[in-house]
């Protein structure tokens, strides 16, 4: 396994990844519009430690749509976008993140998992740099697939304000 890290910076919107001695990359991300928040329903994005618990979409097309962590069989284009307008849209890679701090991000109404907490890809039209999320952490495709491809699942995420 590899000594990565990440950290999730809610005021910067921004992610970085660490190597055991150093930053190596730094993305723009967008976060909940909702903020930060652990609770259940909230559509805030929680603080805290996580790990990534698992990673979804190895090997699928750029803008390849997920529904319930399961590719749709659609790519991503506007067209797509017009004929449903009330998608939260789910694409190219997820990492779902589990909490690691009981009654914090883990467990009961708090567990981030359970809330289905996810760094994804997001359609290129969406923007990046300030909060639009319903409580995941969305990040550019080009930018999904490279992270995608340098952490490992138990690698740690820190999200912090």
């Amino acid at each position: 396994m590899n000594k990565t890290s990440v950290e999730i910076n809610l005021t910067t919107q921004k992610l970085v990844l660490f190597g055991p001695n150093n930053a190596l990359e730094e993305f723009q991300v967008s976060t909940a519009t909702n903020g930060a928040g652990e609770q259940m329903d909230s559509e805030c994005t929680p603080r805290g430690k996580h790990i990534i618990d698992e990673k979804i979409g190895r090997g699928c097309a750029r803008n390849t749509v997920f529904v319930g962590r399961l590719p749709t069989g659609e790519i991503y284009d506007r067209s797509l976008r017009e004929q449903h307008p009330e998608r939260d849209w789910i694409v190219t890679r997820i990492m779902w993140l589990s909490g690691l701090e009981d009654a914090r991000n883990l467990g009961d109404r708090v567990d981030s998992k359970a809330r289905y907490i996810y760094i994804h890809g997001t359609p290129e039209d969406t923007d990046m740099g300030e909060p639009g999320s319903r409580g995941c952490v969305r990040m550019a495709n080009a930018d999904i697939e490279l992270l995608f491809e340098r952490v490992d699942v138990g690698t740690q995420v820190s999200i912090i304000e």
